[in-house]
C-alpha cells in the first residue's frame, strides 16, 4: 500500500519532467560547429529542440519552445502586439526591469525579490517543456548607497536540453555558492552598460568564468557602451553581430569556440 501510495504521489512530477529534454546545466557541453538557423522569426514554428530568442527592448527577452511556450525576462508590461506570454520573470533595480501591474491574463508572475525583505526567492516553476529557476542576488540602492540582501535574481531556463541565464540588473560577481547554483549556462544574457549594473572588467570576468557558448549583451546605451564591451570580449570570444532581433539556438547549433551575439531589439507582432 505505502508503494502504490508513493507512486501515485510522483507520477505526475515523472511525467512532467519526461516532457523536458534534461539540460546540461551541471555539465560542460560540447556540441560541434557554429550553425544558426535564420529562416524564421517571431511565432513561426520551430525547429525539433530549438529554441527561439527575441530581443525585444532594454533587459527584456521572449524565449519561444518548439511547443508553444513563452517565457519573458524582466518584464516591463509591454512587449508589443502579442498575447500575454506563459510566464514572466521581473528585478526590481529600476521600473525599467519590472512592472507593479501585470496583465492578469499572464500565467505565471516571479519576481525576482521576495516579499521578506533581505530573504532569497526560491523559484522552482516546472512547466514540463521547461523549468524556470532562480538564484538571489543583492543590489546597490539608487538612492543613498548601501545594499539590499538577495534584492534581485539570475532567471535560469532550462529547455530543449539547453541551460539559458539571464543576469538581469546584476549588482556584483557571483560568489562561490552562486556560481555553482547557476551550474553551465550554455546561452547568457548579459547587462553590459558598464555602470549602473556590473563595471566592464568585472562583468567581462563573469562572462570568462561562466564560459557560455553564447553571449548576447543587453542593457547597453547606445553603440559607445556597447563597443566597448565588444572591445574587451574580442579577446576571447567570436564576435558576431546581427541586423535581426532574434536567434534560434539548439544543443546540436552551438558553437565550438564562445561566441558574443549582438542582436537588435525590436518590439513583437504576432502579424509578422
Amino acid at each position: 500500500m505505502i508503494r502504490l501510495l508513493l507512486c501515485l504521489i510522483l507520477l505526475p512530477a515523472l511525467a512532467s519532467a519526461q516532457d523536458r529534454r534534461p539540460s546540461h546545466c551541471i555539465a560542460i557541453a560540447e556540441a560541434p560547429g557554429l550553425e544558426y538557423l535564420h529562416h524564421a522569426s517571431f511565432a513561426e514554428p520551430l525547429e525539433a529542440h530549438t529554441v527561439r530568442l527575441n530581443y525585444v527592448d532594454h533587459a527584456m527577452f521572449l524565449l519561444e519552445t518548439e511547443g508553444g511556450l513563452r517565457a519573458v525576462t524582466d518584464y516591463t508590461g509591454f512587449l508589443g502586439s502579442v498575447q500575454a506570454p506563459d510566464v514572466v520573470t521581473m528585478n526590481r533595480a529600476h521600473i525599467s526591469h519590472w512592472t507593479p501591474t501585470p496583465a492578469p491574463d499572464i500565467g505565471h508572475v516571479l519576481p525576482g525579490w521576495s516579499e521578506r525583505v533581505g530573504e532569497p526567492v526560491d523559484h522552482h516553476l516546472d512547466l514540463g517543456e521547461m523549468l524556470v529557476r532562480s538564484v538571489s542576488t543583492d543590489i546597490r540602492f539608487s538612492v543613498g548607497g548601501g545594499v539590499e540582501r538577495n534584492g534581485n535574481a539570475i532567471f535560469v531556463f532550462e529547455v530543449a536540453g539547453l541551460c539559458i541565464g539571464h543576469l538581469g540588473h546584476l549588482h556584483h560577481e557571483p560568489d562561490a555558492a552562486q556560481y555553482a547554483a547557476l551550474g553551465r549556462l550554455d546561452v547568457v544574457m548579459a547587462p553590459v552598460d558598464g555602470g549602473l549594473t556590473l563595471d566592464l572588467p568585472t562583468m567581462i570576468a563573469v562572462l570568462q568564468r561562466l564560459r557560455s557558448s553564447v553571449v548576447i549583451p543587453m542593457h547597453w546605451f547606445g553603440t559607445a557602451s556597447l563597443e566597448r564591451f565588444l572591445d574587451g570580449m574580442a579577446g576571447d570570444f567570436e564576435i558576431d553581430r546581427r541586423d535581426a532581433s532574434f536567434v534560434e539556438v539548439s544543443l546540436n547549433t552551438l558553437p565550438s569556440r564562445p561566441t558574443v551575439v549582438v542582436l537588435q531589439p525590436r518590439l513583437l507582432t504576432e502579424m509578422e
